[in-house]
């Protein structure tokens, strides 16, 4: 049996770049749920793109942009709120909400880094953020939030 892993090596972000993208996550998902759309359907989405490498966006069938990646935000937040709170799984844990923003950031860290490992600096490197509904399964959005950042 063969190994088909690619062979690559990890880059952590730097601690400026998580703390962007925690803020804007944090805008996002605020007036998200400021907007009573932190619905059980709601979507962290995002985009990477790395100067010199070429990666072309894809589409699903129908013409909708598919992401790098997605987070369904209900598994770490409660739907149907107007403010952010923990989902029922985190009722157990000291501090509910922090472990939830917690989980999240540490996920999405870990997803952006996987795309980043193709270069050994984060500088130029652009991370598009959408947070909302799609409409199924013609995949235009039914509400959305978003912010472009540049890694440091």
């Amino acid at each position: 049996m063969r190994d088909h892993t690619p062979n690559f090596k990890m880059q952590e972000l730097s601690d400026e770049s998580k703390q962007l993208v925690r803020d804007t996550v944090t805008q996002l998902l605020e007036k998200l749920s400021g907007d009573g759309q932190l619905t059980s359907d709601a979507r962290l989405e995002f985009w990477v793109e790395i100067p010199g490498v070429k990666h072309a966006r894809g589409t699903f069938r129908g013409g909708c942009l598919m992401p790098d990646s997605y987070l369904c935000l209900s598994d770490w937040f409660k739907a149907g709120t107007t403010g952010i709170e923990p989902s029922d799984e985190y009722s157990g844990t000291e501090n509910p909400l922090e472990v939830a923003w917690n989980d999240l950031l540490d996920e999405l860290y870990y997803q952006i880094e996987i795309f980043t490992t193709l270069v050994s600096v984060n500088q130029g490197i652009t991370v598009e953020l959408w947070a909302g509904t799609r409409n199924r399964p013609e995949c235009e959005w039914l509400y959305a939030v978003d912010k472009k950042i540049e890694l440091v």
